[in-house]
């Protein structure tokens, strides 16, 4: 809403000399965003007078028309005789009125005007259009003046160029504000003063003699007003003023009687619409559209109505979508053929979800709408019809018709009840009840009561509707830099759950060994997938659909974290990034298909036990993961020695890093699992319970996605992975005695899995055992064709003395034999 200075002090006293930033900071600081404050006319410097063109002289021989004119400016050049002025436009005539500059003045843009000779003559001052002195955008013309303004009068007052215009961006909660009442309350609030309401003016009650109108939808027209107004003089311009207000409040004059409707609109807040009478057949109607009705609008565009639109009507069908916009059939005509003499002003209160439904769907956002989407004060419809016919009469020279239509739904105030002290106890300070009750009658509430205040909201206030509204009514006003800054008071005893903890040690764990953390959006689409290589039946093709996706492209809630991680790495890549270990955890959504129907909450009380359980009961499984994506070298060469790429085995110990986190034995198996290269996939499993996968990507899915080669990636099942813990992560016992180690090589076939051997090797070691490696794998002839030796280095220590050889020879050898028994493991050179 942009609010003219000079127009806001016509309802409020403001102090002398107070500037438009004076008022910015008053209105912010009762809770209005003003954006900015534009200075109009900044920098403007008469001699800027009203001229009469005498004479025109048309120029030839060049490349544009140019014109060499005299223009009487009266006693401003001080001398009384005319003014010499070149002049390129071709929008006026001998006898017109003009806006002049003489030299010596300035122009808003720091542009200095002086005499000098162009085109062989010499010119004395300029002839201004609009754009040239800020009104508007408008170059291609001067500005043509009405003539009963004397030359020599001074243009910058005439015109109001010098002003101060506050953009203010108006919340949907207070749709009030876009209106000057609206903010013109808020402005006589903010400083203590009185307001000139714009509303208070004398309407005459309905009758019997109005223009006939039918409302067959009360529920979207509670209220609507009709007044005619007769013999407007179609040759009558909006005088300037008037032109000046609707252009400083961003809005371009049309014609008279189209500017009065907007004029009021913006000075009350009530949207109205005028109507050639000659044009209009029968009764006007209020109703939804009927299948298959069409409209043509004010635009020109025709537009198919759906059922759910509210539209004017009359004995033809559709003249208007009500509230947005009317239509051409019925267009107030100001220069054609047949102009208009005679007008219906229409002034109504519609359903505000209907309207911005419509609005919404027909791709038609208009000043009107706007407004009666965010609530329009119902109350004011019969003032904002008199004002418009007060208007008509003085500007067009009309007649207002006695008959008064006025069609209102019963209705009857809101009242909310509120005790005294309930803003002290939400806002944690002491205002008293004197300050609350004066803080609500300032906004226009009736107050009753003492303890328990009943409060009758006004009716331009539809956002108030319980106490916590009416609360932070008096916090704003009363100043929200003046609440005490407190800390709130935690209960004790309570924490961070294990999850959580769990969840921020494996974060520091992964940071730790280098990698590091992303965040993605969690929407994934089927092309990703593809990519990937799932099957047709894999179940994370199985997802949530977005109602209302951010794109088209990605309609759906991820159910793996690969695909966001994955392209991460990419465009790190493409950046010139090439060492890469990136890590993330976050939800991922699975659900079964078999999910019943969610159950439509209520909005006017909290839900009950079984709503929440339904509402829990069809939301799919939603599994916290965690991933790695690894690409590049994982340690970089340098003086310290050679460097090594990142592998499949580096995000199997990432995930090795967080099981440990968790406490949970991990033990790694041989599996094919896309998108894993089938000869180098490993699955995690923690006791019997399959968390995850790891290993180096398919070299298909590389391709596809654009990665580096030997790409690899790892991804578990948190949430399994704390279930099969062992409890909390308990700190290790440091013996104070030495380690006896002992290597192992056994062989075994080609397919025995190490894992396997190490399990066995565990079991028979017994407690003596403190850590075992696998640090070889050979093959080679010597051992014979689909054999392979695994060499292992065995650290023994006993927590309460030295072992002796003997002992830890014993438990290699124990070991052995397990690992013999289980896997048919042999001693290497045995």
């Amino acid at each position: 809403m942009r609010v003219p200075l000079s127009w806001l002090r016509e309802y409020v006293e403001l102090p002398a000399g107070e500037t438009g930033r004076d008022v910015q900071a008053k209105l912010v600081s009762v809770g209005l965003e003003v954006e900015t404050v534009e200075q109009l006319g900044a920098g403007l410097k008469g001699p800027l007078v009203v001229g009469k063109v005498l004479t025109i002289e048309e120029l030839e021989g060049f490349k544009k028309p140019i014109r060499f004119c005299t223009v009487d400016v009266g006693d401003a050049n001080g001398s009384g005789a005319p003014q010499e002025i070149v002049c390129g436009a071709r929008n006026f005539a001998v006898g017109d009125k003009v806006v002049v500059i003489l030299p010596g003045g300035v122009l808003p843009g720091n542009f200095e005007i002086s005499a000098r000779k162009t085109y062989g003559h010499n010119s004395h001052g300029m002839i201004c259009s609009a754009a040239e002195l800020g009104i508007s955008g408008d170059h291609d013309g001067i500005i043509v003046l009405p003539p009963e303004y004397e030359t020599g009068t001074d243009a910058i007052e005439l015109l109001e160029l010098v002003d101060e215009v506050l953009d203010i961006a108006v919340t949907p909660d207070r749709g009030y504000c876009l209106s000057m009442r609206g903010v013109a309350r808020e402005t006589a609030v903010a400083y203590g003063v009185p307001l000139g309401d714009p509303a208070l003016i004398d309407v005459p009650g309905p009758n019997a003699y109005g223009y006939p109108v039918k409302v067959s939808d009360p529920a979207g027209c509670d209220r609507f007003t009709a007044r005619t107004v007769t013999g407007l003089d179609p040759e009558a311009q909006s005088p300037i003023w008037l032109q000046r207000r609707l252009q400083k409040a961003g809005m371009r004059a049309v014609s008279l009687t189209v500017d009065i409707t907007n004029y009021v609109m913006l000075e009350l807040g009530q949207p109205l619409h005028a109507y050639d009478r000659s044009r209009v057949e029968g009764t006007i109607g209020v109703r939804r559209a009927e299948p298959g009705e069409h409209i043509t609008t004010l635009d020109g565009a025709k537009r198919a109505l759906h059922p759910e639109d509210l539209v004017i009507t009359d004995d033809r069908g559709p003249i208007g979508l009500a509230g947005v916009m009317g239509g051409a059939n019925t267009e107030i005509d100001g220069s054609g053929a047949t102009p208009t003499t005679d007008v219906v002003i229409e002034a109504a209160h519609f359903d505000p979800v209907a309207i911005a439904r419509t609005a919404r769907r027909h791709k038609l956002s208009s000043e009107a709408s706007k407004r009666f989407e965010r609530g329009v004060d119902p109350q004011a419809a019969s003032a904002a019809a008199q004002r418009t016919v007060d208007l008509l009469v003085l500007l067009a020279g009309g007649t207002a018709e006695a008959g008064v239509t006025e069609i209102a739904a019963p209705s009857v105030p809101h009242t909310i009840a509120i005790p005294a002290d309930h803003p002290d106890r939400v806002a944690g300070t002491e205002y008293g009840r004197e300050t609350v009750v004066r803080r609500l009658q300032q906004i226009g509430c009736h107050v009753d009561g003492s303890d328990e205040l009943i409060v009758t909201v006004p009716s331009w206030r539809p956002d108030l509707t319980d106490p916590n509204d009416l609360a932070e009514e008096v916090i704003r006003l009363e100043g929200y830099e003046n609440l005490p800054s407190t800390l709130p008071k935690l209960p004790s005893g309570r924490g961070l759950t294990e999850s959580q903890k769990l969840r921020r040690r494996v974060g520091r764990a992964l940071a730790g060994a280098g990698y590091v953390e992303v965040e993605n959006y969690p929407f994934v689409g089927d092309a990703a997938f593809d990519e990937l290589g799932l099957d047709a039946d894999d179940p994370r093709r199985l997802t949530v659909k977005l109602a209302n996706p951010l794109s088209d492209e990605e309609p759906a809630l991820r159910t793996t974290l690969l695909p966001g991680l994955l392209g991460a790495l990419r465009r790190n890549d493409r950046r010139g990034n090439h060492d890469l270990a990136l890590f993330e955890t976050g939800l991922v959504f699975r659900p079964s298909g078999e999910e019943p129907a969610p159950p439509r909450l209520p909005v006017d009380r909290r839900p009950t036990d079984e709503e929440i359980a339904a509402l829990n009961a069809a939301l799919p499984r939603q599994p916290r993961q965690v991933a790695v994506v690894l690409s590049g070298a994982r340690e970089q060469a340098g003086w310290w020695g050679n460097g090594y790429p990142a592998g499949w085995a580096d995000a199997v110990e990432a995930a090795r890093v967080i099981a440990r986190e968790a406490g949970a034995e991990l033990t790694v198996r041989k599996d094919q699992h896309a998108p894993w290269h089938p000869g180098r996939c490993a699955a995690l499993y923690a006791g019997d319970a399959l968390v995850g996968h790891a290993g180096e990507l398919h070299p298909r899915v590389t391709k596809a996605l654009g990665l580096p080669g030997r790409t690899s990636a790892m991804e578990l099942d948190l949430d399994r992975l704390e279930r099969a813990s062992s409890g909390p992560v308990l700190a290790p016992k440091v013996s104070t005695f030495p380690v006896a180690t002992q290597d192992v090589a056994l062989v075994v076939d080609s397919s025995v899995p190490a894992a396997d051997v190490e399990s066995a090797l565990r079991s028979g070691a017994g407690e003596l055992l403190e850590s075992l490696r696998l640090f070889d794998i050979f093959t080679g002839d010597q051992i014979g064709e689909g054999r392979k030796s695994l060499a292992y280095a065995l650290r023994f220590r006993a927590p309460d003395r030295t072992l002796t050889a003997e002992e830890a020879s014993a438990a290699r050898d124990a070991a052995v034999s397990a690992a013999s028994t289980r896997t048919g493991a042999v001693l290497r050179g045995a």
